[in-house]
């Protein structure tokens, strides 16, 4: 394939940069936990279901912890105490707890068990849990053998209807139209609730609320539409937000494929407080690694308020940063799917070659990495025609420069949400175009002094310059002075930061440490 020729010893720098950031990113969470994360553990652990008002038990379990002042050495030794005082199930007392039949701060307080028993009893029933997120992951590689997902670039669809019941009849149709991917857009604002709503929905605004029940109907429609067509067709969601690491504990356990899992965008994006997200991104990516699931990071949104021409090294440094992030969560680089986009204004002459330049960048800066390009939507007139035309070329630059995750336009964007008639136009236009230039790059090099070149070469300085510039001042510091899409956060401002937690000297959580020692063993 076609290769540009870039400096390694900046690719380096950029890499040591990033390496120092992260860096600061864990000294500035370090300590830390959030009512998210010990709510996913418990959630691991089988405590579901919700009381009389819709409440999550989870949240009932650790908000009566935490105004106890009981939460710090985490949710794992709180529960393991009730279970052996009350010599309930996790079952039974879940249902107890919603039916407000079981105190749990009274059966912690009355429990007398020694507490490295209490430990040992709740890292054995961790483990047994964590067996069945193997077993899931297992199930995907087996369905995975027999149907083989379609060549990349994946061709990848949303479905937005907002009742999860139509959303399986569209995901069905585009599967059988071609798509290798379907995401289940959510609920506009559900990234801002604290908690998880329960049960399958049928009501929601420009998508479908996230619930562990709605996962597991979409993901039995797309098993079987998959079989029917020979193909796995993977499922996407949104781990992101203030219930970040529990959607990605739902995702594990209902075998989802891909999450969009990106602090940065939350904190950029939906003025989530930076601590309470960095926490909840460090033990989500560790349940999506463990999980073998994709994370789509969204570097791509900043070229929706920001300058794709001006601005495209900050995609480039998130990326950086993204990728060193990640690892610490022992991600490896196949389950990261990077996000950028094609989102150069169209007027600009020559921007088709500029588009290739930061494809191509970004495809050889990150090769193992199945990066999630996203189409023009900035500059999307309502013209079907020439929005067609523009879906076209970003379709071309894919397969020019070997994307790995191809969220495909829509001609109508910018007028309604997708009919399922505009889907399979995109397929139509996708397929065309993939397969008629599908060994393209091949056949091709670029000029040493071409357009293609400089302008990949001018990037990959401007980003250089912005890393080491964050690694001097800090991430944190980045984002308050709005280096990133524009947008300025106050280190301490953003919703959630109430559910930031001091851990004690005793913290415990079993389930971080049986997936970390596991993950760095299988590398």
């Amino acid at each position: 394939m076609a290769k540009l020729d870039l400096d390694q010893n900046k690719v380096e720098r950029c890499r040591a940069a990033s390496v120092s950031i992260a860096d600061s990113v864990d000294n500035y969470i370090e300590g830390l936990t959030t009512t998210s994360v010990e709510r996913t553990i418990l959630r691991l652990y089988g405590i579901d279901g919700v009381d009389s008002e819709e409440i999550p038990v989870p949240n009932l379990i650790v908000e009566q912890l935490d105004k106890a002042d009981l939460l710090k050495t985490g949710a794992a030794i709180r529960l393991g105490q009730a279970l052996l005082e009350s010599k309930m199930s996790v079952e039974d007392l879940s249902e107890a707890v919603a039916e407000n039949k079981a105190d749990i701060v009274k059966l912690v307080n009355n429990s007398n068990h020694n507490i490295s028993k209490v430990k040992s009893y709740m890292r054995e029933m961790a483990s047994d849990r964590a067996k069945k997120i193997k077993a899931t992951r297992e199930k995907r590689d087996e369905l995975q053998q027999e149907y083989p997902p379609g060549p990349k670039p994946w061709l990848y669809v949303i479905v937005a209807t907002g009742n999860i019941y139509e959303d399986v009849q569209q995901a069905r149709a585009a599967a059988r139209q071609g798509a290798d991917i379907v995401a289940v857009i959510r609920s506009t604002a559900q990234s801002l609730l604290d908690y998880v709503p329960y049960g399958p929905t049928t009501e929601g605004f420009g998508g479908t609320y996230a619930t562990q029940e709605n996962f597991k109907i979409m993901r039995e429609a797309l098993d079987e539409v998959g079989q029917e067509e020979g193909r796995y067709i993977q499922l996407v969601n949104y781990c992101s937000g203030l219930c970040m690491p529990e959607i990605a504990a739902m995702g594990a356990i209902e075998r989802l494929d891909m999450m969009l899992n990106d602090a940065m965008y939350g904190i950029l994006f939906r003025d989530i407080n930076m601590k309470r997200t960095f926490v909840d991104q460090y033990f989500s990516r560790l349940i999506n690694a463990y999980a073998g699931i994709i994370i789509n990071t969204g570097e791509d949104n900043y070229l929706t308020t920001a300058d794709a021409l001006t601005e495209a090294h900050t995609v480039v440094a998130s990326q950086f940063i993204n990728e060193e992030l990640a690892s610490r969560s022992q991600l490896p680089p196949e389950l990261m799917g990077l996000g950028h986009a094609f989102e150069i204004d169209p007027t600009v002459e020559d921007g088709f070659l500029l588009e290739i330049a930061q494809a191509q960048l970004v495809r050889q800066l990150f090769p193992e990495a199945p990066l999630k390009y996203m189409p023009p939507t900035k500059y999307m007139t309502g013209d079907i025609f020439k929005g067609h035309l523009q879906d076209g070329m970003f379709n071309l630059t894919s397969i020019l420069t070997g994307q790995g995750i191809q969220l495909l336009g829509m001609l109508t964007e910018a007028i309604h949400t997708p009919f399922m008639q505009d889907r399979a136009l995109s397929l139509d236009n996708a397929k065309y175009i993939f397969n008629n230039a599908r060994n393209l790059g091949d056949e091709i090099q670029f000029k040493p002094d071409g357009k293609i070149q400089k302008r990949a070469d001018q990037v990959l300085d401007e980003t250089v310059e912005m890393l080491e510039e964050i690694a001097e001042e800090g991430l944190i510091s980045a984002l308050e002075s709005g280096l990133f899409a524009g947008i300025e956060r106050p280190r301490d401002g953003g919703k959630g930061k109430d559910g930031v937690i001091k851990k004690s000297s005793d913290y415990y959580n079993p389930f971080a440490e049986i997936f970390r020692k596991e993950l760095i063993a299988s590398e």
